[in-house]
């Protein structure tokens, strides 16, 4: 047999050599995922009323959830991608098979950080990639939420798949790139109702992608059309369904999760407003009331100007917990007068200071929500390992966002759209009552694309001031004008 020649050899060895760290990289994601399968199991909560939602879809063809006597309901307090997941995954590894759904988006997450990588790739270089698949497959703070029956990984990789076929479309604008984005940009919006701020930040870098193509006018008229219809259809589907059996125009989901008729207590959400500033008050109030206890002591000192908002709050509590723990409309008005009084003397604080506070606590808190670690995690007295291991986290949270900004500074393709993305969710999480740490990690497929490209870059840097400087015999520089 005769030898292959050289360039084929040498072909072979490079893509040997690249291969390699692409593969140490995934497998680096997939132990670290199922690792936290293995630890940190997430099967209460939300999930349950997802799997439930799944489940009635498969044996009973309803959209519902199902009440303590097993009856069951029709709603609309979820859209329906989510649980139209869980509904594929249950018949095809069985009704209540959570791990089979971990391994589903294990897989998942294991191709969005290809996707990004893809993404980078095309927008910087292939060290840049390189970098930024390994900040994906190591991140912590994605990778619990792998494990979890949640939107959260499903909306991560429809992110990721947005950006590629994005970036994939400006070079070739073909039908596979639309289709890909459009399913994207859909499927994001199906999975939350705040997913379809992908498709308004992202949609008009498309948009200028179809103008300034050399393709003829009439086939990108025809591409604007077909995957427009096909963006559309499934809302059109779902608030269609909505109308005929809630007689109500809802083409996404209530803000409030509630169904047709049932109390938002708007007085107590904008109570809430007031004073409510991290995830230890979402934690210890807003989750729990109403229908369970309002414990007064953890009210923070921020929720009362006076003592005598601090004696209305006692009696409103007071009513509340008297009232079988549930609103009447009389307790529900007086939080509103309540709040009302404490917007009026500091509407700075309401409008403006608040609403940054809960972003920032979103944003750079430690990411440990999923993890056996007390709320208050920096009280270091209480548990001094809990306390290190947090504030570990908070930095490299803050790791992740400073290599995002040192990667925006160089100001790569798509980098406008990527920053409206951030700020248009931003803004919206700043008309959020109770903050979550989880509402920011839509965040993360940005970061990890720019921090692979500031990496790179703060490395050339690096690699010029370290570079020495060759001169001349005479002791000039080698280069420099003369």
């Amino acid at each position: 047999m005769e030898a292959a020649p050289e360039s084929q050899l040498t072909g072979l060895v490079r893509a040997t050599v690249r291969a390699v760290p692409v593969g140490l990289a995934l497998a680096a994601a997939a132990a670290l995922r199922l690792w936290m399968l293995k630890e940190f199991p997430q099967n209460t909560g939300d999930p349950l009323i997802y799997a439930g939602l799944a489940k009635n879809l498969l044996l009973h063809g309803r959209f519902a959830i199902t009440d303590a006597s097993g009856v069951l309901h029709s709603t609309l307090i979820r859209l329906p991608g989510y649980p139209l997941f869980l509904l594929a995954c249950f018949r095809l590894f069985g009704v209540d098979n959570y791990n089979a759904v971990a391994y589903v988006q294990i897989a998942l997450e294991l191709l969005g950080c290809l996707l990004l990588a893809g993404f980078v790739r095309r927008i910087g270089s292939r060290a840049a990639a390189l970098c930024t698949l390994w900040l994906a497959a190591l991140c912590p703070f994605t990778a619990s939420y792998a494990v979890a029956p949640l939107t959260e990984t499903a909306t991560l990789f429809t992110i990721a798949l947005a950006l590629w076929a994005l970036a994939g479309f400006q070079e070739r604008p073909a039908w596979s790139n639309a289709l890909w984005f459009t399913f994207a940009v859909t499927f994001a919006a199906l999975l939350r109702p705040d997913g379809a701020l992908l498709g308004v930040a992202l949609g008009p870098a498309l948009v200028l992608g179809l103008t300034r193509s050399s393709v003829p006018r009439q086939k990108l008229a025809k591409m604007a059309l077909v995957c427009m219809l096909l963006a559309l259809a499934p809302f059109a589907a779902w608030t269609w369904r909505n109308w005929r059996v809630f007689h109500v125009f809802e083409p996404l989901a209530p803000r409030y999760a509630t169904d047709p008729g049932e109390e938002t207590h708007a007085g107590w959400q904008r109570w809430v407003k007031t004073w409510c500033l991290d995830f230890v008050s979402t934690y210890d109030i807003y989750w729990n009331v109403p229908d369970g206890p309002f414990d007064l002591s953890k009210l923070p000192a921020r929720a009362f100007d006076s003592p005598a908002q601090y004696a209305e709050t006692v009696a409103l509590v007071q009513a509340y917990n008297d009232n079988g723990q549930d609103f009447s409309a009389d307790i529900d008005a007086r939080f509103a007068r309540l709040a009302e009084e404490r917007v009026a003397a500091n509407p700075l604080r309401y409008y403006v200071w608040l609403p940054l506070g809960r972003l920032a606590d979103m944003a750079l808190r430690p990411r440990v929500e999923n993890l056996p670690i007390d709320l208050d995690w920096w009280v270091y007295a209480h548990h001094n390992d809990e306390t290190r291991f947090s504030w570990a986290y908070a930095g490299l949270n803050a790791v992740y966002l400073l290599l995002a900004i040192a990667g925006l500074c160089l100001r790569p393709r798509f980098w406008p759209w990527m920053v409206a993305y951030i700020v248009l969710r931003s803004c919206l999480l700043m008309t959020v009552e109770a903050p979550e740490a989880r509402y920011t990690l839509e965040f993360f497929p940005m970061f990890f694309a720019l921090g692979g490209i500031g990496i790179c870059g703060l490395a050339r840097k690096l690699t010029r001031i370290r570079k020495p400087v060759q001169t001349t015999a005479n002791g000039e520089a080698i280069g420099t004008a003369q």
